[in-house]
C-alpha cells in the first residue's frame, strides 16, 4: 500500500524534531561540552565514555535516516533511549520523561513514512465488515 503525500510529510515532520535534538546531543558530547561532562559525570559514568556515547548515538541516527534501515534505525535509537531513560530514573532526574517521548516521536514518524510496519501494527481492525 503506497504512502499518500499527508502521511509522508507527517512522517517527516513528525521526525524532524527528535532528529535534531538526537543530532543536537551526539555533537554536544562529541565536542565535550562543558553541560555535557559535568552531566555525564552526575549520571555515574566516566567521562571518558562521553565521545563514544556520542558515536553511537550519531550511528543510531544515521541508520534511521537511511530509507531502507530506518526501521532497525529506530530499534537502535529506541535501545539507546531506553539506556537515557534508566539512568535518568536512576539518577532521579525529573526530565526523564523526555527519552520516552523521543522515542514516541521517533516510532510514529516512522509508522506514517514506512507501509510496511503499518502492516506489521496495524490499528485498524483487519476484519471486514458483516452484512
Amino acid at each position: 500500500m503506497p504512502v499518500s503525500k499527508g502521511q509522508l510529510w507527517t512522517g517527516r515532520i513528525m521526525s524532524a524534531l527528535p532528529c535534531l535534538v538526537i543530532a543536537f546531543a551526539g555533537v554536544m558530547k562529541l565536542t565535550k561540552a562543558p553541560a555535557v561532562v559535568e552531566g555525564v559525570a552526575k549520571s555515574g559514568y566516566p567521562v571518558s565514555l562521553i565521545v563514544p556515547i556520542g558515536i553511537i548515538e550519531i550511528s543510531c541516527l544515521v541508520v534511521y535516516l537511511i530509507p531502507q534501515t530506518s526501521v532497525l534505525g529506530a530499534i537502535l535509537v529506541s535501545s539507546f533511549l531506553g539506556g537515557a531513560t534508566a539512568t535518568c530514573v536512576r539518577v532521579a532526574d525529573p526530565a526523564w520523561p523526555m527519552p520516552v517521548l523521543i522515542g514516541i516521536l521517533i516510532w510514529g514518524g516512522l509508522y506514517f513514512r514506512e507501509p510496511r510496519l503499518r502492516a506489521l501494527i496495524p490499528f485498524r481492525s483487519s476484519r471486514t465488515s458483516e452484512q
